[in-house]
């Protein structure tokens, strides 16, 4: 302790902000998957149950794309030049403000569907490699396998 003007004070630093209030700029890795929040283990929905933490996490990915904005975000970043785009460019096609879009762009990126990189006083924003198909994989019904018909000898 050491004294200050209103008397004692510690000198131990405060504590680290908490891991989610700290902001993510790359896909949360899960369970060693390449994309993002949905892991390889997720299989397509018809094929078996979801777990609890499978469904949690498919649950985060969906709504964060059940908003129009969000949707329009994605699409916008997909379509760029070079696969990146920069939260300046984002706003005036949207007509929205730089605060209300960076928070759209937050929640995709807590939702694992984008990484962002800082750069000066800007933001760029990358699909996560992947993510799109893994989503489109999980959601599309695998039919079940034919019957293997076996020649018939003579």
């Amino acid at each position: 302790m050491s004294w200050g003007m209103l008397g004692p004070m510690a000198t131990t630093p405060p504590p680290a902000a908490s891991p989610a209030l700290a902001p993510r700029t790359e896909a949360p890795e899960l369970t060693g998957a390449p994309t993002g929040a949905l892991s390889a283990c997720c299989g397509p929905l018809a094929r078996e149950p979801l777990s609890v933490e499978d469904a949690e996490r498919l649950a985060t990915v969906l709504k964060a794309i059940a908003v129009p904005t969000r949707l329009r975000l994605l699409s916008m970043i997909y379509a760029r030049d070079g696969g990146e785009a920069c939260v300046c460019e984002l706003t005036e096609p949207l007509g929205l403000t730089q605060p209300t879009v960076s928070h759209h762009l937050k929640v995709l990126v807590d939702a694992g569907l984008i990484t962002r990189e800082k750069r000066g006083v800007w933001a760029y924003y990358r699909p996560v490699p992947g993510t799109m198909a893994t989503l489109a994989a999980m959601l599309t019904p695998t039919p079940a396998p034919a019957p293997v018909a076996f020649p018939t000898v003579p």
